[in-house]
């Protein structure tokens, strides 16, 4: 059975992740097919709406499948990964940009690629075990598929604390840092979903909503801007070492495993996604950092130490943000030229 499964059922287009005992981790293929049933019902009269789901209760999607990706970069074979990266980014960006509604409705892990396919739609709901994230910087990548744009449009300094540290959401702490907009409890998503699919109502959704959870990151906000308004990523840990509050703690724990690399070029990603935060000139930005990332950056090692060997002991580049040589960051950063890259 297909990876995605698509289809059309009364007035909506459907779109199933189907991959429940890899958390619907994304493949290439995977990708090519969302993009692919969008662009067919695009100007499909019949289709008044779509829906993104996943079968499984774990995960709506836990990220890219990027043992492929890791596999080119320790070939030195750059070409296959840069591809993988401009043609998902061309999907993120029409969901974003998709002039139908779009419903997602994302259980449990939904993290990386899977933001990138539903944390952009018209339409993004969540359930009680809802855990939305950003974790790129712990495999030294940066928050990608578009989430520089979310991160950048998060309250005050909410998008750096989320991107430098990977903080897991949940549904109140999602809807608050604008990642989702619906509580429902999942039990009652068969029903929405029949009734989308009957009425091609968009309107169904507001009269099934329910009262969105209280938020921790909302009550953190204070004590994240103290740290996380700091100018640079040494002002931001110097400040980190002196604070104790429950959320410097816990930015504190992930600062000491994610790569150094990444976190500084996720700071300045976020806030220059922040001038402009249009999906393309936040997938522009990415790209910058991606494509270079298994030649330049710690990529390799991250997944390394996280998905192959699980060791979890990744050996950085460098061992502090202190370290980090801004020449490199600006190599890293800097635009790019080529086909595809405006997706």
């Amino acid at each position: 059975m297909s990876d995605v499964l698509t289809r059309i059922e009364g007035h909506a287009g459907r779109i199933t992740l189907n991959r429940p005992k890899a958390l619907n981790a994304l493949t290439y293929d995977m990708c090519m097919s969302i993009e692919a049933a969008i662009d067919d019902w695009r100007d499909n009269d019949a289709v008044k709406l779509i829906i993104i789901d996943a079968e499984g209760e774990k995960a709506f999607c836990a990220g890219g499948d990027i043992a492929d990706i890791y596999a080119a970069g320790k070939r030195e074979e750059f070409d296959y990964p840069r591809k993988f990266w401009r043609d998902e980014y061309r999907m993120n960006a029409k969901l974003a940009e998709y002039p139908k509604p779009v419903v997602s409705f994302m259980q449990g892990f939904v993290m990386g690629g899977g933001v990138g396919v539903g944390g952009h739609v018209s339409h993004r709901i969540v359930g009680d075990t809802t855990k939305i994230a950003m974790p790129e910087c712990g495999i030294g990548l940066i928050p990608d598929v578009g989430g520089t744009r979310l991160l950048a449009l998060a309250p005050r300094h909410l998008g750096e604390f989320l991107g430098l540290t990977g903080d897991r959401m949940g549904a109140g702490d999602a809807i608050y840092a604008g990642f989702a907009d619906t509580y429902i409890a999942e039990k009652d998503w068969d029903g929405l979903k029949a009734m989308l699919i009957e009425t091609g109502d968009i309107e169904a959704i507001a009269h099934t909503a329910q009262p969105v959870p209280e938020s921790t990151l909302r009550e953190w906000q204070d004590a994240i801007d103290a740290v996380f308004g700091g100018d640079s990523m040494a002002d931001i840990a110097e400040r980190l070492s002196h604070a104790s509050t429950d959320a410097a703690l816990k930015a504190q724990a992930a600062f000491a495993k994610n790569s150094p690399l990444a976190m500084t070029s996720t700071l300045w990603l976020v806030r220059e996604c922040r001038k402009n935060p249009d999906i393309r000139n936040a997938l522009q930005l990415e790209y910058r950092f991606t494509s270079r990332s298994l030649e330049l950056a710690d990529l390799i090692e991250g997944v390394r130490a996280a998905i192959i060997d699980k060791d979890r002991n990744p050996q950085w580049m460098h061992t502090d943000v202190s370290e980090v040589p801004a020449d490199l960051v600006a190599q890293l950063l800097a635009p790019v030229d080529g086909p595809d890259v405006t997706f």
